[in-house]
């Protein structure tokens, strides 16, 4: 029965997103259109940049304009891996202690209007900084959508290699279409010289649509980047996570004896309840959120993040993320205590 439900709850959600892109999106686009692509407001320095061959550029997004004290650690590991920091925030504007906070570790600042949402932000700061420059070896698109990074990002940073190819994303997702999510993406020189980034980033326009930024930008860049010849791979790729649910030692709760106390255990039935999804969704070949559903094996295989959507709102209902403090503090030896102190802000009516 829950089953059917579930598959109900789908099909209801999937007719609601067709009429609302079909009412909504030819305004989202004619705004889109219509609105001046560039949305910055101000920025820092108002001199010359000297920026070095590897930059990264960080959109970052607070109604207040504060900056969490977790992601200006995020930031410091950044620039502690030889990359070159510009922040680039949506909220319109920064407060005087974020802003002096964010110039002790970034290059440059940029300030602008909440419009385009993430594609919006880097394709301004593409065009102020005029990357590529000559010397540009690496640029990565990168966001505040994560809590962390729970451990130092040397062993991450160090797995980008462009030798074997020319984009690279933490994690691929099939949802869509196949695309590299874009919460990180690092583009290599052969990238970055090529037709299709020119041709992609000139196209992105300030739509006010989400659902058509996540359409034509999230899973666009991907696809327009391997249309356009050059290869794209993620540091943990899906089949790979896939790969790791067998192993992992709540495996046993799929074959519960009779009078086993786990028959009354509530979190030993979400774990069996979350198992049996990933299962059921590999074997009907339906497309997993590899930083939503799989969560735990990112983390196990060397991840250093946590969405802050699946922690906030988790709006999938993954059945075990109750499991998160245990496994980065008892599993991995890793603090939770900034994630927690992040989440005493952001959760209402419900525990982490």
């Amino acid at each position: 029965m829950k089953k059917y439900l579930r598959q109900l709850s789908d099909f209801i959600h999937r007719s609601l997103s067709i009429l609302k892109w079909l009412a909504i999106m030819p305004m989202a686009l004619l705004i889109g259109h219509i609105k001046p692509r560039r949305q910055i407001v101000s920025f820092w320095p108002t001199g010359p940049i000297k920026l070095g061959p590897k930059i990264v550029l960080f959109m970052h997004f607070d109604r207040y304009g504060n900056v969490r004290p977790q992601l200006l650690h995020y930031l410091r590991e950044l620039a502690r891996n030889d990359r070159d920091v510009v922040f680039v925030t949506n909220a319109g504007k920064l407060t005087a202690k974020a802003m002096a906070a964010v110039q002790e570790i970034c290059v440059a600042v940029i300030i602008r209007k909440n419009q385009g949402y993430d594609f919006g932000a880097w394709r301004d700061a593409i065009e102020h900084l005029a990357l590529p420059q000559a010397n540009t070896e690496e640029v990565i698109l990168a966001n505040d959508s994560v809590f962390g990074p729970l451990w130092p990002l040397n062993d991450m940073l160090a797995r980008i290699d462009y030798t074997k190819a020319d984009i690279w994303g933490l994690t691929d997702s099939w949802q869509v279409r196949y695309h590299l999510q874009s919460f990180f993406l690092a583009f290599g020189k052969t990238a970055l010289q090529s037709k299709a980034f020119a041709k992609f980033w000139d196209s992105v326009r300030p739509v006010p649509a989400k659902t058509y930024i996540v359409k034509t930008y999230e899973v666009g860049i991907t696809q327009a980047m391997t249309k356009g010849g050059l290869k794209c791979s993620a540091i943990w790729p899906y089949e790979a996570l896939l790969g790791m649910v067998d192993g992992l030692d709540f495996k046993k709760l799929l074959t519960f004896k009779k009078y086993d106390f786990r028959h009354l255990d509530a979190v030993s039935l979400t774990r069996r309840i979350h198992l049996q999804r990933i299962r059921d969704g590999v074997a009907r070949r339906n497309p997993l959120n590899p930083t939503a559903e799989l969560w735990r094996q990112l983390l196990q295989a060397g991840f250093p993040f946590l969405k802050r959507e699946l922690l906030r709102d988790n709006p999938t209902n993954v059945e075990d993320i109750h499991d998160w403090i245990s496994v980065v503090r008892d599993e991995l030896g890793a603090d939770p205590e900034p994630t927690l102190r992040d989440l005493q802000l952001m959760l209402k009516k419900q525990a982490p």
